[in-house]
C-alpha cells in the first residue's frame, strides 16, 4: 500500500512531527512502512506500507491519518457526505422518484446505495487526482472511473460507475443464475456460478458484486448519465467469487476483508462531487437500502465490556511512573472510533467502530491500548504464571518413542496438518469421518489430515527430487477425525525410508533399505513398552483389510495385546508411480494413542555377581518348523533363576539332507548372586534344558 503524507495532513492537518518522524511512529504502532521516498520539495514523502491483513481499516490514506491522529492526540475531521443536489432549492427533488433498487440476496449484500449523475462531462482527469496518482504509479483511465479509484485509495471504500443508459430497468442484487455469463471489464467472458453475488438490472448482470464490473455497462467516451454505486458485500461470499473466477482486484482485495458498512454513503458522495466538479447534477437523494441483520453485524454490534484493572493486568509495568490511566484509556480508544460509556469505577462498556471488524473481545481492546501507547514504552519485564505446568499424561511415554528413533538413526521431520480431499480419501482409516475446512488456504490444503502418511511421502519425494537419495525420516503429530461440529484428535508416528542403509560392519558395503529394516525399529521401539503380546501379520488381499497405499504381499499389521497400533511395509506401486517416486519406498504409520496404553518398560538393574559364572553349549537338531520365538519360550517357562543368559550361537543348514531340518548351537550361561554352582546343580539344570527342548521336537548332535 502506498501512502502520501501530503494527502495525509491534507486529512489531519495538525501532525506535529516531520514525514520521517510520522513513519517511524506508525511503523512502532505496528502500522509498518517498508519504505519512504522523497517526492520533492513542499511533496513529503511517498510510504511504502506493510498492513497486515486484519487492518483493512488502514488501507488508505484516511485510516491512516485516523492512526496518526490517535498517536499523536489530534482529532480528525470527519469525511464530508454532501453532494449538491439539482432543484434542491425549489424543492423540485420531491417529484423525482427514487431510483429503485432491490435486494433479493440479503445474506450477501448488506447494504447497497446508488445515486443518480446526469449530463456529466467524462474526460481525461487532471489537477489534483493526476498528480496524486502519477506519484502513486495509479493508471489514469477517465475522471469518473478515476474517481472510484481515489474513493478507495483515500478512505477504502470501493466504489463503481455505471453508463444509466445501458440499464434496463433498476437495479436488482440477486445471485447468479446457473449457466448465466458476463462480459468482465477485461473483456473475458466469464460463466457465472449460483453462488456468485451479481449487481444486475431487470433483464440481465451487470457485474460481479465486489469484484469486478461488466463490458456492456462500462463508462465510455460518450456516457451522458451515470449510476454511482457503493455497497456492503458479504466477506466470505466476495472471498469465493474471487477465488472461483481467479480474480483479485483492489475492491476484492478489501470486501473480502471486511469493509466498513456505514462507508458507502461518504464515499459515493465523494465519488459523485468529483464527477460533478467537471459538469453535471445529482438527481434526487442517495437511495440507500440496509439490511438490519447485516448492520446488526458490523456497525450495530454490542458493546463490550472493558475492565481497567484487567489493562493494567494484562499490560504490566510500563517506564512511565503514572503506567496506564484511565485518561490513556479513554483518549487512545475515543480516537480509535470507540465509544465509551462508564459502566462503573473503572468498567467500561465500548461501543466499536463500523470500521474495526477485528475488534471482538476485551483482549482486542487491551491490545489496541498497547498497540497505540507503544509496545517500547512498556517494562522489560516476565509474566508472572500462578498457575503450575502439568505434564501431559504420555509425555513420557512420547520422549521414549522420539529418542529411541533418533538413536536408531532416524531423523525428525514435520509436515504439513492440512491434506487434499484425494489424500484424505486415499489414508484415512474412516474416510467418511475427515474433517473439511471452511476456509481452506487452497484446494490442496482443504482438509485436517487424517493421517501422518501423505505428509511423509511428499517430504520423502522432495528429499529425492533434490537428489537426497538415502533418507530415513519420522513425525510425530496429530491427526484428525469426525465432524466440522466435533473433531477429535490423535496422536500418530508415521515413518518412511528409502535408499540404501548405514554400514554394518567395517568389511560390509551399504545395501537398500527392506522391509525388515523397517520391522527391526519397530521391534525396537516397541520393546520399550511393557506389554505381555506383540506379533505380525497381514490379511490376505481379497479381505480389502490392509491399507490401499501398501504394497499387499510386503507389509504388515503391528498388534500389541490384540488391538491393531499400526501398519508398515513397502508403498503400494500404484501409489508411487502417482507421485513419481522412483525408488522403493517403505512407510508406516502408529496410532500412539493405542500404544500409549501400555507403560514403559522400567529398566531393572541388579549387583553383579561376585562368583563365577558356568558356561554350557547344547548342539541341537531340529525341524525346520521350530523357531527361535518357541525355544526361547520354552526355556523361560523353565524358571531357572541360575540362568541368566541364553543365545543362538550358531545356525547351520545343509541342504544335502534329505530332512528338512536345522542344526542350532544353543549358548547358556549359569550363576548364583550366592554361591559358586556345583557340578550336580549345573547338570540338573541341563537335564531340564533338552527335556525341553526333547518336547519341540529337537535332539542333541550325534
Amino acid at each position: 500500500m502506498k501512502i502520501l503524507t501530503e494527502w495525509l495532513r491534507e486529512y489531519l492537518p495538525g501532525i506535529p512531527v516531520e514525514d520521517h518522524k510520522l513513519a517511524e511512529d506508525l511503523t512502532l504502532r505496528g502500522i509498518a512502512v517498508d519504505g519512504a521516498f522523497d517526492l520533492g520539495p513542499g511533496k513529503g514523502l511517498l510510504l511504502e506500507m506493510d498492513i497486515t491483513t486484519n487492518r483493512v481499516d488502514a488501507m488508505n490514506h484516511y485510516g491512516i491519518a485516523r492512526e496518526a491522529s490517535a498517536i499523536y492526540g489530534l482529532a480528525l475531521p470527519p469525511l464530508d457526505a454532501s453532494v449538491p443536489v439539482s432543484g434542491s432549492t425549489s424543492g423540485s427533488t420531491s417529484a423525482t422518484k427514487p431510483y429503485p433498487v432491490r435486494i433479493e440476496a440479503p445474506d450477501l449484500c448488506g447494504r447497497f446505495t446508488a445515486r443518480v449523475l446526469r449530463s456529466v462531462t467524462i474526460k481525461p482527469s487532471t489537477g489534483l487526482l493526476a498528480r496524486r496518482f502519477a506519484a502513486l504509479e495509479q493508471k489514469l483511465i477517465s475522471n469518473a472511473v478515476d474517481a472510484t479509484n481515489y474513493a478507495w485509495i483515500a478512505m477504502g471504500q470501493p466504489t463503481h460507475v455505471f453508463d444509466l443508459d445501458k440499464l434496463e430497468g433498476g437495479i436488482v442484487v440477486r445471485r447468479a443464475r446457473k449457466g448465466e455469463k458476463l462480459r468482465t471489464l477485461d473483456g473475458v467472458e466469464r460463466t457465472l456460478y449460483p453462488d456468485d453475488l451479481v449487481v444486475a438490472d431487470e433483464k440481465k448482470a451487470l457485474a460481479i458484486a465486489g469484484v469486478m464490473g461488466g463490458w456492456d455497462s462500462m463508462i465510455t467516451p460518450e456516457t451522458k448519465n451515470v449510476l454511482v454505486e457503493a455497497a456492503w458485500f458479504d466477506p466470505a461470499s466476495i472471498r469465493g467469487t474471487s477465488r472461483r473466477h481467479g480474480l483479485h482486484t483492489d475492491a476484492s482485495h478489501r470486501f473480502e476483508r471486511g469493509a466498513d458498512f456505514n462507508a458507502p454513503p461518504v464515499a459515493s458522495a465523494l465519488v459523485s462531487r468529483m464527477l460533478l466538479a467537471d459538469g453535471g447534477e445529482a438527481e434526487g437523494e442517495l437511495v440507500d437500502v440496509a439490511i438490519p441483520e447485516a448492520a446488526a453485524r458490523t456497525a450495530n454490534r454490542s458493546a463490550v465490556r472493558l475492565e481497567l484493572s484487567e489493562v493494567r493486568r494484562i499490560l504490566g509495568t510500563t517506564v512511565d511512573a503514572e503506567g496506564i490511566t484511565t485518561s490513556i484509556v479513554e483518549n487512545v480508544l475515543t480516537a480509535l472510533g470507540c465509544s465509551l460509556v462508564l459502566h462503573s469505577e473503572g468498567v467500561y462498556d465500548v461501543t466499536l467502530p463500523s470500521w474495526r471488524l477485528d475488534l471482538e473481545r476485551e483482549i482486542d481492546l487491551i491490545e489496541e491500548i498497547a498497540r497505540v501507547y507503544g509496545y517500547n514504552r512498556f517494562a522489560n519485564t516476565l509474566p508472572v504464571l500462578d498457575c503450575t505446568v502439568v505434564e501431559l499424561p504420555w509425555a513420557r511415554q512420547q520422549d521414549a518413542v522420539r529418542s529411541t528413533l533418533l538413536a536408531l538413526g532416524w531423523n525428525e521431520a514435520l509436515s504439513s496438518t492440512f491434506a487434499s480431499a484425494t489424500d484424505a480419501v486415499a489414508f484415512a482409516p474412516q474416510p467418511s469421518s475427515t474433517v473439511a475446512m471452511g476456509n481452506p488456504l487452497n484446494e490442496e490444503a482443504g482438509i485436517l489430515r487424517p493421517s501422518l502418511v501423505p505428509g511423509m511421502l511428499t517430504m520423502l519425494g522432495s528429499n529425492l527430487n533434490r537428489n537426497v537419495e538415502d533418507v530415513r525420516l519420522f513425525e510425530m503429530g496429530t491427526v484428525f477425525s469426525g465432524t466440522t461440529d466435533r473433531v477429535d484428535e490423535r496422536p500418530a508416528l508415521s515413518i518412511g525410508a528409502t535408499g540404501l542403509t548405514a554400514v554394518e560392519g567395517p568389511h560390509q558395503p551399504p545395501r537398500p533399505v527392506d522391509f525388515y529394516d523397517v520391522k527391526g525399529s519397530i521391534e525396537e521401539l516397541l520393546s520399550r513398552f511393557a506389554m505381555r503380546s506383540l506379533y505380525f501379520d497381514n490379511f490376505a488381499v481379497e479381505s480389502h483389510l490392509m491399507p490401499k497405499w501398501l504394497h499387499p504381499g510386503r507389509s504388515a499389521r503391528v498388534v500389541v495385546e490384540g488391538s491393531t497400533i499400526g501398519y508398515f511395509g513397502e508403498l503400494h506401486p500404484a501409489e508411487a508411480h502417482s507421485r513419481k517416486l522412483k525408488q522403493k519406498v517403505f512407510v508406516g504409520e502408529i496410532y500412539l494413542d493405542r500404544l500409549y496404553r501400555q507403560a514403559l518398560r522400567q529398566p531393572s538393574a541388579r549387583e553383579l555377581s561376585r562368583f563365577q559364572a558356568v558356561r554350557r553349549d547344547f548342539s541341537l537338531i531340529f525341524p525346520d518348523t521350530v523357531l527361535w520365538s518357541q525355544v526361547d519360550g520354552a526355556l523361560r517357562e523353565l524358571r531357572i533363576e541360575e540362568l541368566v543368559s541364553v543365545a543362538a550361537k550358531e545356525v547351520f543348514r545343509d541342504r544335502k539332507q534329505e530332512k528338512p531340518e536345522y542344526s542350532l548351537l544353543l549358548g547358556t550361561v549359569f550363576q548364583s548372586q550366592e554361591r559358586t554352582l556345583r557340578e550336580e546343580e549345573v547338570q540338573g539344570y541341563s537335564e531340564q534344558i533338552l527335556k525341553a527342548m526333547e518336547q519341540l521336537g529337537g535332539r542333541l548332535r550325534s
